[in-house]
C-alpha cells in the first residue's frame, strides 16, 4: 500500500525570517491524520533568509537530523560543537537527557535551504550526542547512499533507532531501487527535482508512506535528491 502526501497540501508557515513547509503535525499546524508515520516523527522543509534563524532553544529524548540542500547553516550547542553545515552535510543530535542548540543562516544576505527530521529514539534519557557526515555537495549523483543507520555501518551517523536514513541522487533518467525486509516499512520525501516511485509521479516536496511492498523504484524524471526512510 502506498499513501501520496503532497507538497501543497502540508503545513505551512512564514514568518519572514522562516519560510517552512510542514510535512507532518509540528508548531502551531495540526493535523491528525499526519501525526507522524512509525517513528519518523519530523519532516520540516525549511528556508531561513539570510541572517536568520533559531535562536538557542532546548530538546531532549529525540533523533534530530538535518540535511542541507544550499546555502551554509551555522550551528553551535551546549555540548561545544560549533560548525557550518553546507549543501550534502548530514548533522545528527540525539538529544537525550537534555541539550540546547542554535541555528542560524551563515550568510547576512543568501537564503539557505534544509530539512529538519525527528525520528523518535528507541529509549529516553540516553547520554546526548553528536555526529555529522558530508556526503558532497550534489554535483555526482550516486543512487543510494546509506546517511544514517542504527549500526552508524558504512561511513553512515548512527540513530538510536531501529531505522535507516537513505540519501538518493538521481540524474535526469537515472534510477535506485531498494528491498524492505519483511514487517519494515518506508517513507520517501522528495527535496528536490522530480522521481517515480514504483511507478507514481512525485515532486519536490510530496512524500510517500509504503507499506506491504518489498521492493522500491526510483526513477528521476529529472535529476532529483529524495530520503527514503526504512522504518520498523
Amino acid at each position: 500500500m502506498m499513501t501520496i502526501r503532497r507538497a501543497e497540501d502540508r503545513g505551512h508557515a512564514n514568518h519572514g525570517w522562516l519560510d517552512t513547509h510542514y510535512t507532518f503535525s509540528f508548531a502551531d499546524y495540526y493535523e491528525p491524520r499526519w501525526m507522524g508515520f512509525r517513528s519518523l516523527r519530523v519532516i520540516n522543509d525549511d528556508t531561513i533568509a539570510g541572517g536568520g534563524g533559531f535562536g538557542t532553544h532546548p530538546h531532549r529524548d529525540m533523533e534530530i537530523l538535518t540535511y542541507v540542500l544550499s546555502g551554509a547553516l551555522r550551528h553551535r550547542d551546549s555540548m561545544g560543537h560549533e560548525t557550518v553545515l553546507k549543501p550534502g552535510d548530514a548533522q545528527r543530535i540525539s538529544a537525550g537527557t537534555g541539550i540546547a542548540h542554535s541555528e542560524f543562516n551563515y550568510s547576512p544576505i543568501e537564503p539557505v535551504h534544509l530539512l529538519q527530521i525527528w525520528i523518535q529514539p528507541e529509549r529516553k534519557g540516553a547520554v546526548p550526542s553528536y555526529a555529522e557526515r558530508s556526503f558532497g555537495n550534489g554535483g555526482a549523483f550516486q543512487g543510494l547512499t546509506l546517511v544514517a543507520s542504527r549500526e552508524g555501518r558504512d561511513g553512515s551517523v548512527s540513530l538510536g533507532q531501529n531505522a535507516e536514513v537513505w540519501l538518493a541522487r538521481l540524474g535526469k533518467h537515472g534510477g535506485a531501487t531498494h528491498t524492505l525486509a519483511p514487517g519494515r516499512h518506508a517513507w520517501v520525501h522528495v527535496a528536490e527535482g522530480e522521481i517515480t516511485l514504483n511507478g507514481q509521479a512525485l515532486r519536490a516536496g510530496d512524500g510517500a508512506a509504503i507499506s506491504n511492498h518489498a521492493g522500491l523504484t526510483l526513477a528521476a524524471r529529472a535529476s532529483a535528491q529524495a530520503l527514503l526512510f526504512d522504518l520498523n
